[in-house]
């Protein structure tokens, strides 16, 4: 079977719900980060067999296909470039991901981008669903479901709480994992750790013109004390908006190429897909399912926890990495090194590829050789991909 490299990975830094990346259109935004991946790779543009895009609210300016849309927004791809847009929800990119290397490693296809899109300011989360809901155009609950799930709306909030009470995690745990996401974030932008990986994106300000290069949503001044006087979700809950994920416009791309394409277009490499895999399991707490994702992905690639270097598990909300911590035994000194969607935004979509461009640039950086991405999904799936630096 032919082996899938990753050539280059790239994202832009997150904005924050109506900040600096409220005034870019996602499809714009989508082709910055396409543009950015071909550029930095050298890869002859026409060379690109597909493009793979994860956007969950395909609705408004997500719509008509917005991968699609991405590629003829481009300043670098032909229009001849097929694209082809995929929901598998906060790991549609992910799963992009994955299907370029399992195009790549059937030998169907040679070069892929898969990529991720998500302006959460411009197309509320939600929105593809509640708008239909309120014109009375239906719901996505069949009566067949209706029969399986009585009663029961299906919540990644109310899965976290369970998740929180199910393993343990006072408050005070979710808030002092909430702090730590910012403190490294922090040192990580402090010390230029994500340079290699942002695409700049041009803005207006009030000011002028600028370049959007720094994730918005990190909290410099946060404290225990401002995180933990935070209003709760639920009145009798654990979680507040400081423990979860911050709602996020971003882009994100990685190149994805057979061994025959880094020889006859002369790429360099940067990594390599040791393993992919996706389970599912239970809808209802939902968001527990890369705690048994990652043990049958260590299973079929032959490894253990601990021979993995670094791990982005996202940060949904704070119970899903620290029971994924708590489940695998794995060393938390290597969890999101770099921070996590707590303090640098989960732009649902676009994460997938966004951690992958963390992860693989950060095992560069620090000499390291495996590491293992895994995504929370609504409907209680979960991806989980190994990679191995090269």
């Amino acid at each position: 079977m032919t082996t899938a490299y990753i050539v280059d990975a790239v994202r832009t830094a997150g904005g924050r719900r109506g900040g600096r990346l409220a005034g870019v259109h996602p499809v714009d935004l989508l082709a910055a980060s396409l543009d950015a991946v071909v550029t930095r790779s050298g890869i002859d543009p026409k060379a690109v067999d597909d493009v793979v895009t994860g956007c969950v609210s395909q609705a408004g300016e997500q719509a008509m296909q917005v991968g699609r849309m991405g590629v003829l927004a481009s300043k670098t791809l032909p229009q001849s470039t097929p694209a082809v847009t995929i929901d598998r929800q906060c790991g549609s990119s992910q799963q992009a991901i994955q299907f370029a290397a399992q195009a790549v490693m059937s030998g169907t296809q040679d070069v892929v981008i898969a990529s991720g899109v998500e302006s959460m300011t411009r197309v509320p989360m939600g929105s593809n669903v509640t708008l239909h809901m309120k014109e009375g155009l239906g719901n996505y609950k069949s009566p067949g479901l209706e029969e399986k799930f009585p009663n029961v709306m299906f919540s990644q909030f109310m899965g976290a709480e369970m998740i929180a009470e199910k393993h343990g995690f006072s408050k005070d745990d979710l808030d002092r994992f909430a702090l730590e996401s910012h403190h490294r974030a922090i040192a990580a932008t402090k010390a230029g750790a994500f340079e290699n990986e942002i695409v700049p994106i041009a803005i207006e300000t009030p000011e002028g013109e600028d370049m959007h290069t720094v994730d918005e949503g990190i909290r410099f001044d946060a404290t225990l004390e401002s995180i933990a006087g935070v209003k709760l979700l639920a009145p009798e809950g654990k979680i507040t908006a400081a423990s979860a994920s911050q709602i996020c416009d971003g882009s994100s791309a990685v190149l994805v190429v057979s061994e025959e394409a880094l020889k006859k277009y002369g790429l360099t490499p940067i990594a390599r897909i040791h393993n992919l895999n996706v389970t599912a399991g239970d809808p209802v707490i939902m968001l527990e399912e890369p705690l048994f994702a990652t043990d049958k992905a260590l299973e079929r690639a032959g490894m253990k926890i601990d021979d993995i270097d670094l791990y982005e598990v996202n940060e949904a909300f704070a119970p899903v990495p620290m029971a994924w911590l708590k489940h695998t035994g794995a060393d938390p000194d290597k969890l999101n090194v770099n921070g996590g969607a707590i303090a640098l935004g989960h732009p649902l979509g676009a994460s997938g590829t966004k951690l992958m461009a963390t992860l693989v640039h950060a095992l560069k950086a620090r000499g390291k050789k495996y590491g293992l991405q895994t995504m929370c999904e609504g409907g209680g799936v979960a991806n989980v991909t190994i990679v191995e630096a090269l």
